[in-house]
This record gives structure tokens, C-alpha cells and sequence, in this order.
């Protein structure tokens, strides 16, 4: 929360003009009144509207140099005339006001002109640009007036202001990586999908991967919710990449690798997060070599996530892309202290991105790693996957087995469908909680996938007791809670229910309720500070560890996350690597900068009232494999939308672009 001088934010009215400064009220928004630790924000204008953190802004200017932002991002779709010409009136009438040449007229005219885009354009950003405006017009009038009647320029006009602006939407912003989410979908509304692919290339290289095993946070904040459904958002991503590799193109790289600059960087780890950093940093023309402790590339989603919802083939596709910007890769390689202490010579940055791949107990009573059938989830989809993928190791066959898996999250998930495929008798997933929580943490069709295909939930449940025969896994003995609510109305607690425990009969228990990191491989006189959860910690903008040139991201930095967030995290920390190679100092861009001012600010209202679009468009759903066709075997489940579903999906889109500035 900041003081401000006026405001208008999404409905707020403060107005402290005449008032201390000392006695300014507060908004009730995280409006960046500190744009960064150097410099302190003047105004902050978007479109839900404006706040103004120093009197001595020019608002005339100001509204101006909003209205310049139209024509600069150039997002208007073109599509209606208050949206393709309606922002070049307003800069105009603006500007003529601003250097002392308007009239009464102009101002008259800036408002018709406002309100007819606010009613009639048919994209969100042509309606949304007016509304600052609007607001300044409104309650600065007199400002406005005064530049007219003495035709004398506005404050500031023939001065040197910094104004900083970026455009989102509330699903790019939802989204980790921060993908231009309209604009691929754009590409397969027009059947451009080079454009397409393009668009999700520029903050997110793996689309193969993204477009199939992404839990889609951006669909949770898709503004089409508020009306009907959101757009199936993930679906469209993988369009473009597969139309890319089906047809045999070369790789679309939405930018130009630079030449050489002669700086090094080594990678560890070639999963998503070491594959996102590698990708980026060689497009700004650094040498990488990644270094991979595993036979192949593409860590966990390689030799965790199965086959029939991440095809190989597909994923190798995303690994050629980062390899066809040079990148250089080192597999069967586990780096170790000495290692890392070499690199920190040799190289000019390191990053660690080494995931997490040690499964954490279950923590009930006779839990041993010597019984035969205690079995980690992440041993398991090794060995599963490296076979089914690769041919390496040997064969699981689960015939006439019981397995039990305790979680609740995506690996969880993967263990119990990989299960039914591996041909176990019964398949059992043991989680403390309820349906609607497994379903908030993986998805909606994940579970009701597994579901299909057999396996059965115990939700309120946890396992209690392993019960062994000689080193031998025989039984569990299974606990049954309630969920009791708190009086004082926080967070129901889980209580355990007398008298309601129970035994399953089981060959296999294996946990999967999280992950912990391996990082033996830091030298111990590094000091290199951790976090309470046992990852490597960073301020979680730069993603410089407390050692000098050493970066983290991915799941070895926050834990166990989703692929989006870890290539979110490792292509903000690729921009700031890329930077620090070459002067050795930590910074953000001023794009960067803004991304963490609208994520705290919150671009998506759930709460909003959508009007001016026909209701009754239903969401597209692409076609799976029967559950007779898939559960014992590896084709891919989802099959993705055919090119009229596809469309029809991307029209559903309501392109809402916004539009932010700030004054620094």
C-alpha cells in the first residue's frame, strides 16, 4: 500500500490535491509508488486508471505519453475504426493541447472520442486506453483549460521525462514465463502458425512441452471466465510446434542469434530450467555447456513425465530447437565440488539448475529403504521411462501386483497411470485431503483420466504403518481423518478418525508427496545461503545466489514446482546472466521491472462484469484415446484440436491487452 496524491484505480478516489503530504491517504492497491531502489515513481497510469504519487506531474503530458503507447505497441487488432484510429485522434488532440495549440473543441472531441472507444472498440485495449484519459480530463479540467485559453504548452512539455510502459494481459501475467499468450492464439486464428510459435518462443522455448504438460495457470485468469469459460489456452500453444515439426520446417527462432562476445557460462543440469537458460544465453551470442548427470537430455520431463503425455520424439524437437543455437551438451556428467570449484575459474557464470530428484519419505512408522517394495516415485519413472523411451534398463512389469502410491500432485499422478500401463492388478493413491484439492493441484483431466482408468483415491487417508515379512512389504495399515472446521474461521484441520483405521494388502508403497534437492555438489566453503525448505536461495528477481556468479533456478531454488515456473524463473535469471557476463553487475530491464510491479499489482479481476460479447460460445475440447485404447500402452492420450476446432477456440479469445505506464 503508498500514499498517493490522487488516485482512481480500478474505482478508488483519492484526492489529496491541497492536502500535507503528510496527510495523504493510502490506496488500497499495491500501485508501484517505488519503481526501483533508485528511483521513486511520480505516476502510475494503466486501464483501470491513474494515480499520481507527486503533485508536480504533468498530467497533460502525461495522458500524451500514455496515448503515444497505442501507437508504439501497435496492438490494436485493426479489426473496428474506434480501435485502429481512435488512439492516433487521442495522441494527436492530445499533443496539439499539450504544446499550447489546442482549444475547447479538442478537448470536447478527446472525450466523444474516448467514450465511443470505450463502447465500440471491439478489442480490450482499444476500450481500455481512453479510461486514464478520461480520468485526467475529468478531474484535472482546469489544468487542461488553462494551456488552451492561454495557449501556452503544458509544464513539462520541452522537458526530459522518463515514462516507462509495458503491455500484459491478465493471462500473460498469470503466466510464470510471462508468454504473449493473444498473440499466439492470434497466429492459429489467422493460420500463422510460424507467427504463432514465434510469439511463445519469446520468453519460452520448450512449446512442445508447454502446450502439453503445463498445469495452465493462465486459463485461471483468462478474462472469458467471466463470462462464460476461459480459452483453452495450453490446447493452442502446442499448434504452432507441431505444425513446425510435423511438416519438417527449420526451427522459427523468434530472434537472431548474436555473434560471439567470448563469455562462457556452464549449465547444470539439462532439464527445463537448464534447457530455458541455455537457450536464451546463447541467443545472446554467450558460449554454454551444459552439463547433465543423466544418459539423456531433458531431466524430469524426460525420465519422469510418461510417454503418453509427453511424447519423446516431441520433446527431442524442443532439445534440437536450444541445440540449433549452438548449446553444447555434456550427459552422464555429475558435477561435483571440485567441479564447481573449476568452473567458477573457467567459466564467467554458472547456473545451477539441477532440479529435485530425491523422492521425501511418507514418514510412517516401519518406513525402511531395505523393505523389498518401498519403491520412490522419482526410481520408478526412471526406470519406466528410460526403458519405454530410450530401450535403457530393463523392462516393469506390474502383472498381478498391488500398488500404492501417497501423494497428491503431478508425479503422483504419473506413478498411478504408469502403474495401470506397467499391468499392476490394482492401483491405489492414498491423499490427506479431498477430490477438489487433487484436481487444484494437477488438473481436471489428469484426474478424471486416471480415474478412468482405474485407479482408485482414498482421499482423508495416510498411510500410518509399512508391515514387512522379512524385509518384504505386506501390508499397510491406513489412517482416516476428518476435516473439522476451525470456530474462528481459518483453515479446516485434518483430525484423525478412531477407530476408522484400515489394511490394504499391497506389494508396492511408493511415496510421491515431494522432492528434496541433491546439492552435495556446492562447495561447502561457498557458504552459499538456504532456504528453510533445503533449496538454494536467491531473492527471486535476479536469481543470483549469495555467491558471486552463481545462479540457481528451477526446482533446486523454490523446490518442487510446475515446468512453467521453471522456465519462467531460469528466462528472467538467462536476461540478467546475459548482462552479467559482460559488466558484472546485477541488473533488471525496465520491462523486467515492471513484470514484478503488475504481478503484485494484479492484472486479472475475477470479479469483473464482461459485457458487449455474445454469450453461449462453448469451449473447444480436443479428442483423447478411449480408456480401452490407452491404458496399456503409451499412445499419446490427448490428440490435440483439429484445425477447425482450433479456430474456433482461438476466436473465443477476447485479445485483452492493457496498457501500463509509470512516470519515474
Amino acid at each position: 500500500m503508498s500514499k498517493v496524491y490522487f488516485s482512481t484505480w480500478n474505482g478508488e478516489f483519492i484526492n489529496n490535491i491541497g492536502t500535507p503530504q503528510e496527510e495523504w491517504k493510502e490506496s488500497a492497491y499495491n500501485l508501484p509508488a517505488q519503481y526501483d531502489s533508485h528511483r521513486e515513481s511520480k505516476a502510475f497510469i494503466g486501464w483501470d486508471g491513474v494515480a499520481l504519487f507527486d503533485k508536480d506531474v504533468d498530467v497533460i503530458r502525461l495522458a500524451m505519453e500514455y496515448a503515444a503507447q497505442y501507437q508504439e505497441y501497435s496492438e490494436a487488432c485493426g479489426r473496428c475504426a474506434p480501435g485502429r484510429w481512435g488512439g492516433r485522434i487521442l495522441y494527436d488532440q492530445l499533443d496539439k493541447i499539450a504544446r499550447g495549440e489546442g482549444s475547447r473543441a479538442d478537448l470536447d472531441h478527446l472525450k466523444e472520442i474516448g467514450k465511443s472507444m470505450q463502447i465500440t472498440s471491439k478489442c480490450e485495449i482499444g476500450k481500455t486506453v481512453p479510461n486514464p484519459i478520461i480520468d485526467l480530463m475529468t478531474h484535472f479540467e482546469d489544468v487542461f483549460l488553462e494551456c488552451i485559453n492561454e495557449q501556452k504548452p503544458s509544464k513539462h512539455y520541452h522537458e526530459s521525462v522518463s515514462y516507462i510502459a509495458k503491455i500484459t494481459s491478465p493471462c500473460s501475467d498469470a503466466c510464470p514465463s510471462h508468454v504473449d499468450i493473444p498473440a499466439y492464439i492470434e497466429g492459429v486464428r489467422d493460420l500463422r502458425m510460424d507467427d504463432s510459435l514465434m510469439a511463445t518462443r519469446q520468453t519460452m522455448p520448450l512449446a512442445h512441452v508447454c502446450g502439453r504438460v503445463c498445469p495452465h495457470p493462465c486459463e485461471d485468469a483468462c478474462r472469458r471466465t467471466n463470462l462464460d469459460e476461459p480459452v483453452s489456452i495450453m490446447a493452442l500453444k502446442r499448434l504452432g510446434a507441431d505444425w513446425e515439426t510435423d511438416h519438417g520446417y527449420d526451427f522459427f527462432h523468434p530472434m537472431e542469434k548474436k555473434p560471439s562476445n567470448g563469455k562462457r557460462v556452464a549449465i547444470i543440469g539439462a532439464g527445463p530450467a537448464g534447457l530455458t537458460t541455455a537457450y536464451y544465453l546463447a541467443a545472446e551470442g554467450v558460449a554454454t555447456d551444459v552439463y547433465e548427470e543423466l544418459p539423456v537430455l531433458g531431466g524430469e520431463v524426460a525420465v519422469g513425465v510418461p510417454e503418453y503425455r509427453m511424447p519423446i520424439g516431441k520433446y527431442n524437437k524442443d532439445i534440437e530447437c536450444v541445440k540449433d543455437m549452438g548449446v553444447n551438451f555434456i550427459v552422464n556428467r555429475k558435477v561435483n565440488a571440485d567441479d564447481m570449484r573449476k568452473f567458477e575459474q573457467d567459466y564467467d557464470a554458472v547456473m545451477v539448475a539441477t532440479g529435485t530428484r530425491i523422492s521425501k519419505k511418507v514418514y510412517c512408522d516401519n518406513e525402511r529403504f531395505e523393505i523389498k517394495g518401498y519403491w520412490s516415485a522419482i526410481e520408478m519413472l526412471d526406470q519406466i521411462n528410460l526403458w519405454d523411451k530410450y530401450g535403457i534398463g530393463e523392462r516393469v512389469d506390474l502383472t498381478g501386483k498391488t500398488v500404492v502410491c501417497v501423494g497428491g500432485g503431478f508425479t503422483s499422478m504419473d506413478v498411478v497411470r504408469c502403474a495401470i500401463r506397467a499391468n499392476a492388478k490394482k492401483v491405489y493413491m492414498i491423499y490427506r485431503r479431498d477430490e477438489k484439492t487433487i484436481i487444484k493441484n494437477t488438473t481436471y483431466e489428469e484426474y478424471h483420466e486416471a480415474v478412468e482408468e482405474g485407479v482408485e483415491f482414498l482421499f482423508h487417508s495416510a498411510v500410518a504403518r509399512m508391515n514387512d515379512e522379512d524385509d518384504v512389504l505386506k501390508s499397510l495399515l491406513v489412517d482416516k481423518f476428518e476435516l473439522v472446521p476451525d470456530p474462528n474461521g481459518g483453515r479446516a484441520e485434518l483430525v484423525k478418525i478412531e477407530g476408522e483405521s484400515y489394511t490394504i494388502e499391497t506389494d508396492f508403497l511408493i511415496p510421491a508427496v515431494s522432492q528434496s534437492a541433491d546439492l552435495k555438489l556446492l562447495p561447502p566453503e561457498w557458504e552459499i545461503e538456504m532456504t528453510s525448505w533445503a533449496t538454494i536461495k536467491t531473492n527471486g528477481k535476479d536469481y543470483m545466489t549469495s555467491k558471486k556468479g552463481i545462479f540457481a533456478s528451477g526446482d533446486c531454488e523454490y523446490g518442487p514446482m510446475t515446468i512453467v515456473n521453471a522456465v519462467g524463473q531460469a528466462k528472467r535469471a538467462s536476461s540478467v546472466m546475459a548482462r552479467y557476463v559482460l559488466s558484472g553487475e546485477i541488473t533488471l530491464t525496465d520491462d523486467e521491472i515492471m513484470e514484478d510491479h503488475l504481478r503484485k499489482l494484479r492484472v486479472y479481476d475475477k470479479k469483473e462484469k464482461i459485457s458487449g460479447w455474445l454469450k453461449g460460445v462453448s469451449r473447444q475440447h480436443a479428442e483423447v484415446l478411449e480408456v480401452d485404447e490407452r491404458k496399456y500402452n503409451n499412445r499419446e492420450v490427448n490428440l490435440g484440436f483439429t484445425q477447425e476446432e482450433a479456430m474456433s477456440e482461438a476466436e473465443r479469445c477476447m485479445r485483452c491487452y492493457y496498457i501500463a505506464m509509470v512516470q519515474a
